[in-house]
């Protein structure tokens, strides 16, 4: 047996990031994760994940949190144990690419503010996209995990990943993170995958799973037998399901071998029952679909993230009962795409699409912006090749680009500091990052208009209690029809953000919403003159862009709504003649 099988098994527990991000769509707040941060610190882990990911996103979308504020506050409390960051490449935290100068200070302010690890990863597994943060985070010292986006498709193979491993080891990596971020890596492939890594590179190995499929624990067994350093853990109360195998777990089974990890158990039942304490607290947030084993994940492949955010965005869409539907679209989609990883940006890329395939009555009907530049080659070369039929179905004649995607992006950092300055929205050096990374959602969050979303109460209601909720369905005469809800007497409805005063009806020339969501812009003004195609209405619905496009030729004679609105399926944003 090589002797790097008989080394200390490291821990990376990820219950302040992916966690409660695949458990419960990443709705656990700071105030909850200071005193279990105290807790955590004593236990001895490799890392906590507790930072990226879909966390900044969450954090002003829906939580009215500063996430560098938390980074702040988690860094004061994690005095032993290093934090741990998932860095999206040149995504970083958002959902397309940024320029090198944006990247550049991300990478200096996160690890300013306390992040000591950072996890980089690209959704295609493109390393042109991973090169300029990776070289940023070497420059500032920090410890830098360059990042396998594991799947499985006809163009991919453990061979394939790892010549991967040897290219991010090449650019002086240190440590190789697999990350399977749906579940599907199998107990034989695990360890096939480990020991081949650590056969041809002098490199600490992370495996990162989720047990979505039930393999997860059988996997983490077979890469432990292999030799792999370090396994990615969640305390158990956050565990299991769409998340990680329990920490607690994992540590009980090799403790006594050589692989022992040296973690006290009586310090994790600590940690646990404060995570209990949580988990009580957010009880209402957990779903079936995300805590039960689903072995159609092997199929459709979504990671643990976003299967929750996909129910939650189905439910806002009043469409829940069409997710049998989305599911099986999703691997026709990722077909079509040339079979992408299944990863943040990627997963709600394809994921969003099925969605839209569904709900509008027919495939690419409706195209998000995000799908036309990933066929462009904007996020990067795809694992598979496209065929023309698809290309020309979302992109028409329109080239496809083979450079890396960021060198056609033009410096922003100071332009958009300007901006958001001239907007009187910045406090700090961080928030100019903050409205970079989130445009639509960060000023409203900057002047301090946000509010945080209700956590669900799960107590026994009193026949005198009642919440609002924001909208509802009704029938009439044996027609559905969604209802939004302001308020009733003095009692706004729950959740309630500004609603846009559109016609209910069909009036002529009436362009419609096809989808519930957010206007993100207008694209034309009244008495422009439009063609069939043009866009007149970009939704964010789903964190992707909606392009609402003109049915006819014509003018523009009323626009019914203003950017910041919401609008629900079948509204009229405005009349076209």
């Amino acid at each position: 047996m090589s002797s790097y099988r008989q080394k200390r098994l490291y821990i990376t527990d990820t219950t302040l990031r992916d966690a409660h991000q695949s458990l419960i769509a990443t709705r656990m707040r700071t105030e909850d994760m200071i005193p279990l941060t105290r807790s955590i610190d004593k236990a001895g882990f490799f890392s906590v994940e507790a930072w990226g990911g879909a966390t900044f996103d969450s954090c002003i979308r829906f939580l009215n949190d500063d996430p560098w504020e938390r980074l702040r506050m988690l860094k004061a409390e994690l005095k032993n144990t290093p934090i741990q960051m998932l860095l999206r490449g040149q995504n970083l935290v958002g959902y397309r690419h940024y320029s090198d100068d944006v990247v550049d200070r991300f990478v200096d302010l996160s690890y300013k503010n306390g992040v000591d690890i950072f996890r980089v990863f690209d959704a295609l597994n493109d390393i042109r996209n991973m090169e300029r943060p990776m070289t940023r985070v070497k420059e500032t010292g920090a410890h830098l995990q360059g990042t396998i986006s594991y799947t499985t498709s006809p163009v991919h193979s453990v061979r394939g990943f790892v010549n991967l491993a040897r290219e991010l080891y090449s650019r002086d990596c240190d440590s190789i993170c697999i990350k399977d971020m749906a579940g599907l890596i199998m107990p034989s492939v695990a360890k096939e995958l480990v020991t081949n890594i650590k056969d041809e590179i002098d490199v600490l190995v992370d495996l990162h799973s989720h047990c979505t499929s039930g393999i997860a624990p059988m996997a983490y067994d077979a890469a432990v037998e292999a030799g792999v350093d370090i396994l990615d853990t969640a305390m158990s109360p956050f565990a299991l399901g769409t998340s990680q195998p329990p920490t607690e777990s994992i540590v009980a089974s090799v403790q006594g071998t050589p692989r022992d990890t040296g973690i006290n158990l009586l310090d994790l039942r600590e940690i646990r029952n404060e995570c209990l304490k949580i988990r009580n607290k957010y009880n209402g947030l957990f779903t079936p679909v995300a805590e039960r084993v689903d072995s159609d994940v092997l199929i459709y492949q979504l990671p643990g993230g976003m299967i929750t955010n996909l129910v939650s965005q189905l439910q806002e869409q009043d469409a829940l009962d069409k997710m049998e539907e989305v599911l099986n679209e999703i691997p026709r989609v990722r077909e079509d795409l040339g079979y992408p990883p299944l990863v943040t940006p990627t997963s709600q890329i394809v994921g969003t699409q099925a969605v839209f395939n569904v709900l509008t009555g027919g495939r690419y009907k409706t195209i998000s912006n995000e799908v036309k530049d990933y066929v462009k080659g904007l996020y990067g070369r795809s694992p598979g090749p496209i065929t023309d039929e698809i290309k020309e179905m979302i992109i028409g004649k329109e080239d496809v680009i083979t450079v890396r995607p960021a060198d056609l992006l033009a410096p922003m950092f100071e332009k958009m500091k300007t901006e958001a300055t001239d907007a009187g929205l910045i406090k700090q050096e961080e928030d100019v990052l903050t409205y970079i990374l989130y445009p639509a959602i960060a000023p409203s969050f900057l002047k301090g208009e946000r509010r945080p979303e209700p956590i669900p109460d799960c107590t026994p209601k009193k026949e005198t209690d009642f919440t609002m909720p924001s909208s509802m369905q009704v029938e009439v005469d044996g027609e559905t029809f969604t209802v939004r809800i302001l308020a009733i007497g003095d009692q706004p409805a729950q959740g309630k953000i500004k609603a846009a005063e559109t016609p209910k009806s069909d009036i002529p020339g009436g362009v419609k919403s096809n989808m519930q969501g957010m206007v993100l812009q207008i694209r034309v003004g009244r008495g422009n003159t439009v063609k069939a195609g043009d866009t007149l209405v970009v939704l964010e619905a789903m964190k992707m862009e909606n392009p609402i496009t003109s049915p006819r030729d014509g003018v523009v004679k009323e626009i019914f709504v203003d950017a910041g609105d919401t609008v629900l399926a079948g509204d009229v944003l405005l009349v076209v003649e």
